[in-house]
């Protein structure tokens, strides 16, 4: 059985970064993120490949939000800066053992989740 950890949420003011980490309990998997914001569905946010070759991102994000890995440590970050408070929302870490595209059934693992919390 995977296991994701994420930690790096938190409350932080609009204009603000914060830096998400997960670990996971096994490697060679692609990762990424998702989020669900109070009242609405849970959407992609971001996506990177085994070798960190290919990201992907929604649109919301581009140019704000930075996703990296270190596979030696088999921990996935999420660099989120200029956050804005529709960015509110609990963040969860996915895996995938080949490929993830956008969608839920995509992806094989989940994370816990971690609060995001972003002041006006």
């Amino acid at each position: 059985q995977v296991q994701l950890v994420e930690s790096g949420g938190g409350l932080v003011q609009a204009g603000g970064s914060l830096r998400l980490s997960c670990t996971a309990s096994v490697s060679n998997y692609g990762m990424g993120w998702f989020r669900q914001a109070p009242g609405k569905e849970r959407e992609f946010v971001c996506y990177i490949s085994i070798g960190g070759r290919m990201t992907r991102y929604t649109d919301s994000v581009k140019g704000r939000f930075t996703i990296s890995r270190d596979n030696a440590k088999n921990t996935v970050y999420l660099q989120m800066n200029s956050l804005k408070p529709e960015d509110t929302a609990i963040y969860y870490c996915v895996a995938v053992k080949i490929f993830g595209g956008t969608a839920e059934y995509d992806y094989d693992y989940w994370g816990q989740g971690t609060q995001v919390t972003v002041s006006s």
